[in-house]
């Protein structure tokens, strides 16, 4: 089958690609490359021992997707991750990421109906259940309460996506909603290699112990956790990744738009995944706690159930295993990518 996916040159993206590929998919991918490098696809490429297609191309420029669409007409399905995703980034730049977020999905979705593409897996996130009641987190949870805009755009293109299958029934849409994804491919060729100062724990925690960086900056220690530090559902890439072809194979079955929790189930605080990551390394992470962050909150973790029910998938690796992966990855590439991309 063949497979676009946007965002393919991505942390989630190019694991994704990979899985496809060593699958017998074949794949195009799509990325402006903003946050993400070719090199991170030609890494792909040779871990599978397959190529792929891949256009330089940004979703907010219609001409373009369509023209990819045009080229690509045997396409059975996308996979879409491209997208602005820094919660705090969002809260400063709200435009850019309502602009950016939403409109490439619909100028996507237009290509698609265009060209008779109607099976769509959406990356969306836990970040759509906003502050939750109570945890675990189900997906009949009340949606709406978001607390940034990052989020907002997640719910709002959902809703889009929804409102698209009630017009036309032959879309499928499977809607993944992921907890926290973190590690990298066991191989260390491929992992998160974010541009400029990382917005999310684990690499920054990577770039600490390998000494990119000085110190992690702790968001708080007065929640009303265990420790006082945040709780959140860390999930491998690489569990992520296959997860993507689970929805995949649903999307063969015509279940017209599902949503799926995306996570193993338990939480892990700030400090403790600081402390496993030390285990890991054998490095110490000197880190200090600053002031709670915008939009952010106490504890989120999946009830993961209705993925293993209806998608035959579960989260396989743990914390320690995330913890491994990741330093693999950053010991191998302390400068990420762009040592090698030239």
């Amino acid at each position: 089958m063949h497979i676009i996916v946007t965002g393919g040159a991505g942390y989630i993206g190019t694991h994704t690609c990979l899985e496809l590929l060593q699958s017998g998919h074949a794949v195009t991918v799509i990325d402006n490359l903003s946050n993400s490098c070719q090199e991170a696809l030609r890494r792909v490429e040779r871990l599978a021992g397959r190529s792929l297609r891949f256009f330089p191309a940004d979703l907010t420029d219609p001409a373009a997707v369509d023209d990819i669409f045009r080229q690509s007409r045997d396409a059975a399905a996308v996979i879409h991750f491209a997208g602005l995703k820094a919660v705090g980034e969002s809260a400063v730049k709200p435009l850019l990421y309502y602009h950016n977020n939403l409109t490439g999905t619909i100028n996507l979705c237009q290509a698609m109906q265009r060209h008779g593409v109607k099976n769509l897996v959406f990356s969306s996130s836990a970040t759509v259940y906003g502050d939750p009641a109570s945890v675990p987190i189900r997906e009949d949870f009340p949606l709406g309460t978001c607390t940034n805009p990052y989020a907002r755009t997640k719910a709002m293109i959902e809703d889009i996506l929804r409102d698209l299958h009630r017009a036309d029934a032959a879309w499928n849409i499977a809607l993944l909603r992921y907890f926290n994804p973190v590690g990298a491919h066991e191989s260390g060729e491929i992992g998160e290699d974010p541009n400029g100062i990382p917005n999310n724990l684990m690499p920054y925690i990577a770039q600490v112990a390998v000494g990119r960086l000085p110190q992690l900056a702790v968001f708080g220690n007065d929640y009303p956790t265990a420790d006082g530090t945040g709780v959140r559902d860390f999930i491998h890439v690489v569990d992520l990744a296959v997860g993507h072809l689970r929805a995949l194979e649903k999307l063969a079955q015509q279940p017209g738009v599902a949503a799926y929790n995306l996570g193993t189930g338990h939480g892990c605080s700030v400090l403790e995944l600081i402390a496993a990551f030390e285990k890991a390394s054998g490095r110490k992470i000197p880190y200090r706690i600053t002031p709670r962050r915008p939009g952010d909150i106490a504890c989120c973790y999946a009830d993961p159930s209705l993925a293993q029910r209806e998608l035959r998938w579960k989260a396989e690796r743990d914390v320690a295993a995330m913890c491994a992966d990741t330093w693999n990855w950053q010991s191998k590439n302390p400068n990420g990518y762009r040592s090698d991309a030239g």
